[in-house]
This record gives C-alpha cells, structure tokens and sequence, in this order.
C-alpha cells in the first residue's frame, strides 16, 4: 500500500548541513498499523511529513499504490494528499470555528456540496463521540476532545492512509488509552492504514501491527513489535525497554 524507497532529507543550517534522514526504507501493507519510534532528533517527525511532501525529501521514493507521490505535481499531488489524512500532536484546530466547522473544513476547500458535508461531518461525529460538541469552541474542549475533533476532521476526505504525527504525546495515559482505541476502531471499521510516530512504548504495544526503529536518519529494526521487543538490537530499542521497567518500578 505505502513503500518508501532510500528517503533522504538534509537541512541546511548556521551550523552546517543537518542529515534528518539518511536512507529510510519500509514498506506498509493495507489495513496495518505500523509504529515508527525513535528517540528525540531521530528524524520521525521529518519523515511523517515527508510522506505527504509537507516536507519534501532530497532523494528516495515514496509509492502509495504503486504510484510516484515524488514525481506528482500540482492536482494530481492534491488530489493525492486528500487521501492522506494527518493527525498533529498539538491539534492544529481553528480556535474561531466550532466542532462542526472544523470538521467541515477540509470539505469546504474541496467545494463538496452542503448536503455531503451535513452527512460526512455528522457521521464523523458520531463515530468520533462528539455529537453533543458540535457548537462548542475548541476552547471549551479537553486534550482528548480536541484531539478527536482533528482525528475527524483527518477522516474527513476519505483517506486510505493516516499519517499520526506523536498524537497522544501530551494526553494523559487515560486519554492516551481512548484515543488509541479510537484509532484501533477507526482501523477495523474503516480499513485505514495508519501510521503513527512516538516515542512511546505502550503506544506501539497497543495498537501496533508492525513496528519500524528509527535512530539517527534510519531504520534499524523492523518486525512485529513481540520479534523486535524479544531480541532488541538497537541501543535505541535497549534504552526504550530499560526506561519501561523503570517506569513500571516506581509506579
């Protein structure tokens, strides 16, 4: 479904020339849900934005389908990233836009009819568990619920992939937990493919399918997170088990 091929990315800095990504490959199947995780500055974030050409990459490929995201261009490249629905860590909702409208945003740039808006959103917002919200302003909302209102408004173009950029990061683990079987739900309901990137164990033990290691530009591991938590290879890897027990001693 989405094959990434050699993906380079550099920046151009005071200090020099950064290497975010040094030659990323990876493949992922329909209907999984694949964890990318990395410490800090392992270029996760690089590489999810990467996927749509938020950013755009200096060298690789990217197939979704089969077909070159690199070498799309103008309506073809837009009509490509409809069907890639991105989730943020931090929303990215319009504070004067209720539930409603910010649902319906995505919607009214494509210029679709009233009537499929009214039905698309109102069944966003149903599966999402904000029908009672519809009115409200993002203010008036909580971590998680703004958080399923970006979730819908991701949904809102039909995406066959979504892309989910440290998404439960600054929830708290119970919110974190609901939002994650939301996205489970999503998956099994809708049939898409989900890629999520954190720096979270629990996150990927969870939900994910399949699990890439991100360290310093590259993918070091990858395998069923049971293969690639049993044997860690990586000191990258080590240091997220060791942290976990940590954690698990003093709670």
């Amino acid at each position: 479904m989405l094959e990434v091929k050699h993906l380079r990315k550099t920046y151009l800095t005071q200090q020099g020339a950064v290497e975010a990504l040094k030659d990323v490959s990876f493949r992922v199947e329909q209907g999984d849900i694949l964890g990318i995780i990395g410490l800090s500055g392992a270029g996760k974030s690089t590489l999810i934005r990467c996927l749509n050409r938020l950013e755009e990459p200096d060298a690789g490929e990217i197939l979704l389908r089969d077909h070159d995201v690199m070498a799309m261009k103008g309506k073809t490249l837009r009509q490509t990233r409809m069907k890639i629905g991105m989730i943020f860590q931090h929303f990215h909702l319009f504070d004067a836009r209720t539930v409603w409208k910010n649902v319906a945003f995505p919607l009214e740039v494509a210029r679709l009819s009233k009537d499929v808006i009214e039905k698309r959103v109102k069944t966003l917002l149903d599966l999402v568990g904000l029908t009672e919200k519809r009115d409200a302003y993002p203010s008036q909302l909580s971590g998680g619920q703004k958080q399923r209102v970006g979730i819908a408004r991701a949904l809102a173009m039909e995406p066959e992939l979504l892309l989910c950029d440290e998404a439960t990061s600054s929830l708290d683990p119970l919110t974190t937990r609901s939002i994650l079987e939301l996205l489970q739900d999503i998956n099994l309901r809708l049939g898409v493919t989900i890629v999520l990137i954190t720096h979270e164990m629990d996150v990927v033990r969870q939900i994910c399918r399949h699990v890439a290691v991100l360290e310093d530009g590259r993918v070091i591991e990858a395998g069923t997170p049971d293969e690639v938590f049993r044997k860690p290879r990586s000191a990258t890897l080590r240091h997220f088990l060791q942290h976990r027990e940590v954690s698990r001693c003093a709670g």
